[in-house]
């Protein structure tokens, strides 16, 4: 297990490097930020210092060496539009993007695997039809249009849930929760929905495909011949033997929502990391945007760990095959 860790850990180093250079060529090539912090009014020695205090006047690789080291530490200098530390930005925004991300994915979860069961194994009843139609919608749907739709029902027409905010949050330590609230969990609703709808429906009709294949098995069918119950066939060989791939698509998707929430939070004007990203992009806010980008790869590195662990503990193959390469 360990060796597994440190070997994607290896892994993960080349593309964080990659990473940082894409982030930092942002930082480098796109927009001024000398301009942009001095403004319009400034003397050539105003100008010099920043550059030196930036140290723009040192080489490419220099510059880059130095990004990544205060990257590394959790430096990614100040906002140009707020005069702030990226750092600090982030840290405040970070609890409602995960907030979100967290109900996202559990909705995702929760109504997907249930839904692809019913299906794999009732496939012909007509509720079974019934949730095919809402994939089709929920995959075919662009995310800033269901957004809108459920706005337009659940909150001009019906006026039951709030269309825009986080709503009232109460502070725990550093953390700032909507939890504890019952205008935060309100406001939840419609962009956790939004956000999951998209993949719910791929975790269904993910689970519906596998469970189709395996009840077509013949290990299944001998566990019919020796007169297994239905319910242990469903629950306890066909949905155990989906859990590999479904494991693969839910941690991707994790991290995909953690990354995409941008149209969401934007629909919803939701305070978090994706809403700073796009108010960030408009005024051309490069660490903003450096910092955000090399996160969200460390969100994808952790989260393929995590998935690969996860295959250990569900599939014992992995593991006899590891134990087997070890031994020789």
């Amino acid at each position: 297990m360990l060796t597994l860790i440190l070997s994607r850990l290896a892994q993960a180093v080349p593309v964080l490097l990659v990473v940082g250079l894409i982030a930092f060529a942002m930082f480098k090539f796109v927009g001024d930020p000398v301009t942009i912090m001095l403004g319009t009014t400034y003397t050539e020695q105003e100008k010099i210092d920043l550059i030196h205090h930036l140290g723009l006047d040192q080489p490419f690789v220099v510059q880059y060496a130095r990004f990544m080291w205060d990257a590394v530490h959790g430096e990614f200098g100040v906002s140009y539009r707020l005069a702030r530390p990226v750092m600090d930005l982030l840290i405040e925004r970070a609890p409602a993007t995960l907030e979100l991300a967290f109900v996202a994915s559990l909705f995702a979860l929760v109504v997907g695997v249930p839904m692809g069961v019913y299906t794999g194994i009732y496939r012909n009843r007509v509720l079974s039809r019934v949730f095919m139609v809402i994939s089709l919608v929920g995959v075919s749907l662009p995310t800033f249009l269901i957004g809108i739709l459920l706005i337009l029902v659940f909150s001009v027409q019906l006026g039951l849930l709030p269309s825009f905010g986080r709503g009232q949050v109460v502070k725990v330590g550093f953390w700032t929760t909507g939890f504890l609230t019952a205008s935060g969990l309100q406001a939840l609703v419609l962009p956790s929905v939004t956000l999951g709808l998209f993949q719910m429906t791929l975790i269904m009709r993910l689970v519906r495909s596998e469970m189709l294949e395996v009840l077509r098995s013949d290990y299944v069918k001998f566990a019919r011949a020796r007169g297994i119950s239905n319910r242990a066939i469903y629950f306890g060989h066909a949905l155990k033997n989906t859990l590999v791939p479904v494991i693969t698509i839910i941690g991707l998707q994790i991290g995909g929502i953690i990354a995409f929430s941008i149209v969401t939070e934007t629909v919803f004007q939701w305070p978090g990391m994706g809403l700073l990203f796009i108010q960030s992009v408009q005024v051309a806010d490069i660490p903003v945007m450096a910092a955000y980008l090399m996160l969200i790869s460390v969100v994808f590195v952790v989260i393929n760990l995590i998935v690969d662990l996860l295959y250990f503990a569900v599939d014992p193959r992995l593991r006899l095959s590891r134990g087997g390469r070890a031994q020789a």
